[in-house]
């Protein structure tokens, strides 16, 4: 894990932009139900920590010193677009980690990061991502994000089909990881994977780099989770999948950036990064790794 840069604040946003780009329109309605938690995933860990309410609609997970907590999909998949709402811990979160993720298992795992690292009271939360593939991570980026998400519930997508992963926010694509398997740089392609979200202490790290450790006396930290939809290939076997190939079937499949999308993603990596791997000299004396390149 690369250390967060030291504290700033976010970049003031230029109204007209915002208006050009659409980066404060929520994401559209997708027409898919939203999932019932109690059918949908299974809580992993926690011992009581973690809760569906009576509808099935919104999951919480706590952390106290004691423990965290977390939950993974029943289902695995093959590809897919996946969504949650989340509405993170409020106030002194610093030191608490709240994470919604896809991910495979073993030492050559493939692996699709949300991790939202906590605050101290009045700072930004930083949104951190990354992309593992045969059990190599390292591709981080991170980023503020334009709103208090712990004030309301917001949305966070991952895209995961054969071209590309997308990275979205409230509709707002943030970040892309292109399939470049012709030029030898690997993809998630060949492993199915579940759906992960977890609430857990990472205080040697998670803010500032370690410097800032946990306020337990503010425990226990609580995150929520609702409506959680999988437009996804369900995997049950190397020969079997729910999948549909045609694309009028599942449009997601083949869902890529227009040049809009490729538009608000730049204006959101302009003003709202706050780390990327492929800018980090220091790490990368001999050059960067080679899709940083071919990614931008």
């Amino acid at each position: 894990m690369t250390a967060i840069p030291g504290a700033g604040r976010i970049p003031p946003v230029v109204g007209f932009v915002l208006l050009l780009l659409g980066l404060a329109v929520m994401s559209a309605p997708s027409g898919v139900a939203a999932a019932n938690f109690n059918n949908e995933v299974d809580i992993t860990w926690g011992e009581g920590r973690a809760k569906i309410d009576g509808q099935g609609l919104v999951l919480t997970l706590s952390l106290d010193k004691a423990s965290g907590s977390g939950f993974r999909s029943k289902n695995q998949y093959m590809y897919g677009k996946i969504e949650m709402k989340l509405k993170l811990v409020a106030g002194n979160s610093a030191g608490t980690v709240t994470t919604f993720y896809l991910s495979s298992l073993g030492s050559t795992h493939d692996e699709i990061d949300f991790e939202f690292l906590g605050n101290a009271s009045g700072d930004p939360y930083v949104l951190h991502t990354n992309v593992f593939t045969q059990g190599k991570g390292g591709r981080e980026q991170q980023f503020y994000l334009w709103f208090d998400p712990t004030k309301d519930f917001h949305t966070y997508s991952i895209l995961w089909n054969p071209e590309s992963i997308i990275f979205t926010v409230d509709g707002t694509p943030i970040r892309q990881f292109k399939n470049l398997g012709s030029s030898g740089i690997p993809y998630p392609k060949d492993q199915p994977m579940w759906v992960y979200g977890s609430l857990w202490d990472a205080e040697e790290w998670a803010t500032r780099g370690g410097l800032v450790k946990t306020d337990w006396s503010q425990a226990p930290f609580v995150a929520s989770y609702s409506n959680y939809t999988a437009q996804a290939c369900v995997w049950s076997g190397p020969s079997s999948s729910s999948c549909s190939k045609n694309p009028s079937a599942n449009p997601w499949l083949v869902e890529s950036l227009d040049n809009s999308g490729q538009e608000r993603i730049k204006w959101v990596q302009k003003n709202y990064m706050v780390y990327n791997y492929c800018s980090d000299a220091k790490r990368f004396p001999q050059g960067f790794p080679p899709e940083c390149s071919l990614n931008s």
